[in-house]
């Protein structure tokens, strides 16, 4: 791959011929990438959103995942195509475009809930699996300028956000286009030469696999090539504060990607801001970017900021017909867990087709919103304490196994920490008007003297503590009027 970032970078007109002289602090090895450092506002920030918004919203049945399973023979989101719209070779994915017109759609609108949510930063998914752009993109038809909406959407949110004060993100799945639709199935259409930079390249049908793993053979260099250039031409167009990748970036060559992620350090540096690079599993070794879990938790605390996206629906992480949405209690308490074992939160919500977001969603950021009004500071620019938490709930971890962990109750207790405050954050509303909170012992270095006052967040009301051998013991002289977890904040001494 002789010369490639610089042949690719003269191709996109967005990007200017200065940057690639300019472009010299980090050179495309993982050693020069060592120098990168997570920046504070990301650890600072805690609470992102995204959305999967795209073609698969029109038909909005059953998942995201639609464009891939319709050619799947005997799958049942196939039998509901085919019954639905009819065959695969009269009505394909690509009939979907026309009718995703995003005709309600406000960028503006949008993103003040965003705020409103308690959002550090937002964006996008860029392109999905699918093959379609979700921006005004010079290397393909396939995009929302040209087609669908013919109107810049990445554009349009990226000015919103910023203008509201929020780091703008765009994420990336496109990857996943290698493989996706059987293209090597001339019955399909997918395998039509119109249609190619949709569907992607003709694989063999030993390569069309869910599985991360097992795709062989692996991308050429023109599938490689398809995947920088449009990672590049965001990054020019719209300068992300982060990017964010899907898993399978395994299979693109390790050359393309250390050229990607030296030229967007770099173009960060000449517009002096700090970004992000997110990866799953092993797709980038672990100093050049931010290592994000899907629908995941970790157990304990860690040493080093991570992240986690999951979805506002148990199952999709698009607009469905039969949405099965997440409480609110279940959103605030995974922030809480996420953010006391050093990581950050991002939320997927559901757009619909025509660009509306469905009101138990918005009720549910609304809700969230009002809790980190009131609580916020337990969250925001905290660090981790010495123990993450207690009480029984375990987290178990894994790759999308979230639904396996149980909510947690009023026993479950989560710490953060700020200059002189710790924050103990009881993940319910507890039965009992007394509060034992047992790390808070001479074992962690809370002795007597230690705590300067207790108060409760949200609420006026006096609280009466003392140190004692189990622990600090809380008494709240009332029931709290509050609705989700309650946050202690404890004053210690110098």
């Amino acid at each position: 791959m002789r010369n490639l970032g610089l042949l690719l970078l003269l191709a996109i007109s967005a990007c200017k011929p200065s940057a690639v002289k300019q472009a010299v602090n980090f050179t495309a090895d993982w050693e020069s990438l060592k120098q990168y450092q997570v920046p504070e506002w990301f650890r600072d920030a805690k609470f992102g959103i995204y959305f999967h918004w795209g073609i698969y919203s029109v038909p909005a049945y059953r998942t995201e995942w639609y464009s891939h399973y319709m050619y799947v023979p005997d799958h049942p989101i196939r039998k509901y195509h085919t019954e639905t719209y009819g065959p695969l070779n009269e009505f394909g994915y690509k009939d979907f475009i026309p009718m995703f017109t995003a005709e309600k759609f406000s960028a503006g609108e949008w993103v003040d809930l965003f705020k409103k949510a308690g959002a550090k930063f937002a964006g996008p998914v860029t392109e999905h699996a699918d093959g379609f752009a979700m921006w005004d993109s010079d290397l393909t038809r396939f995009d929302v300028m040209d087609m669908g909406p013919r109107r810049d959407i990445v554009g349009e949110l990226e000015k919103a956000i910023r203008e509201q004060g929020l780091k703008f993100i765009t994420t990336f799945h496109h990857q996943w286009l290698y493989a996706w639709y059987p293209t090597w199935d001339a019955f399909t259409g997918t395998a039509d030469p119109e249609f190619r930079d949709l569907y992607g390249p003709i694989v063999p049908s030993t390569a069309w696999s869910g599985s991360r793993d097992s795709i062989l053979p692996l991308p050429d260099e023109h599938f490689n090539t398809r995947w920088y250039s449009r990672v590049i031409e965001v990054i020019d167009k719209y300068q992300p504060d982060l990017i964010y990748f899907d898993s399978k970036l395994n299979i693109i060559d390790s050359t393309y990607r250390l050229e990607f992620l030296s030229y967007y350090y770099n173009r960060a540096l000449e517009w002096d801001r700090e970004v992000v690079v997110t990866y799953k599993h092993h797709d980038l070794k672990p100093w050049a970017g931010v290592l994000d879990l899907e629908r995941a938790r970790m157990s304990e605390l860690k040493k080093f900021p991570w992240l986690t996206d999951d979805s506002v629906d148990w199952s999709s992480w698009c607009d469905v017909q039969e949405p099965d949405y997440k409480t609110t209690d279940r959103l605030i308490d995974f922030l809480v867990d996420v953010v006391s074992k050093n990581g950050c939160f991002l939320l997927n919500i559901t757009p619909t087709a025509a660009g509306e977001i469905p009101e138990p969603v918005q009720q549910r950021l609304l809700e969230m919103g009002q809790w980190l009004e009131l609580n916020g500071e337990a969250i925001y620019a905290t660090r981790p304490w010495k123990v993450f938490g207690e009480g029984p709930t375990r987290v178990i971890e894994g790759h999308l196994n979230e639904r396996q962990n149980p909510d947690n109750t009023a026993e479950d207790i989560r710490f953060t920490k700020k200059g002189n405050s710790l924050y103990a954050i009881v993940l319910g509303i507890p039965e009992d008007l007394n509060i034992t909170i047992r790390s808070l012992n001479r074992e962690n270095g809370i002795h007597p003297g230690t705590i300067q006052s207790v108060s409760l967040l949200g609420s006026d009301q006096q609280i009466i503590w003392e140190t004692a051998d189990p622990g600090l013991e809380v008494t709240m002289t009332s029931r709290p009027y509050l609705q989700h977890a309650l946050v202690f904040k404890i004053e210690l001494r110098d």
